[in-house]
């Protein structure tokens, strides 16, 4: 069977003005899988001159493989991103059976980063760590430049004044779709695991 990446023959007429490879991708653990992913995929990456130093991943056992990926803050590089995820989601086996709700999650989480976050500018990033644990779990982190928000000073989208509005279900969607989610850095940083 071969291994190819779902980006590597798509166009990208699109996304002229963005570029939106991932930026950095850094595989800290099982190497050699994701060396044989890698070659086998044809995927375009990137690396940044200057990494962000990395940030402790409170995991549950050990990992299969972890990969820290960093897009610039623009909507369109959303895709890729999760593609990006969704394809080792597939080759691992590990979550496979959530991809949709792993999915739907990482799309809310990294589309509030660069609305809220990085307020859209393009010359901001946002980082993405996926860890893929041995027990079969999938966690994973959001993080941005922001100041952050308080979670728990976002209305309720299911109440009458706002059942209508056309904003505002990203978290809502995000705590019924993930096992666990935590937030850090005054809101700046989500961590979301799915067994």
């Amino acid at each position: 069977m071969s291994m190819r990446n779902p980006y590597s023959s798509q166009k990208r007429s699109g996304l002229r003005k963005w570029d939106c490879s991932l930026l950095s991708s850094e595989y800290v653990t099982g190497a050699q899988r994701l060396r044989n992913l890698k070659s086998s995929s044809g995927s375009r990456v990137r690396k940044r001159a200057t990494k962000a130093p990395p940030r402790p991943c409170s995991v549950h056992g050990d990992l299969v493989l972890k990969m820290d990926l960093t897009i610039p803050a623009h909507i369109e590089c959303i895709s890729p991103l999760v593609e990006t995820v969704l394809f080792v989601v597939r080759k691992t086996g590990i979550g496979s059976s959530k991809k949709l709700e792993i999915e739907t999650a990482l799309r809310e989480a990294l589309a509030n980063a660069i609305k809220h976050g990085c307020c859209g500018d393009p010359s901001k990033y946002v980082q993405c760590s996926v860890a893929f644990e041995t027990a079969g779990s999938v966690f994973l982190i959001v993080s941005d430049p922001g100041a952050g928000f308080d979670p728990e000073a976002l209305p309720d989208p299911t109440g009458s004044d706002h059942l209508f509005d056309d904003h505002g279900r990203g978290i809502f969607l995000i705590n019924r779709l993930m096992d666990e989610v935590q937030f850090k850095r005054n809101g700046a940083e989500i961590h979301m695991r799915k067994y």
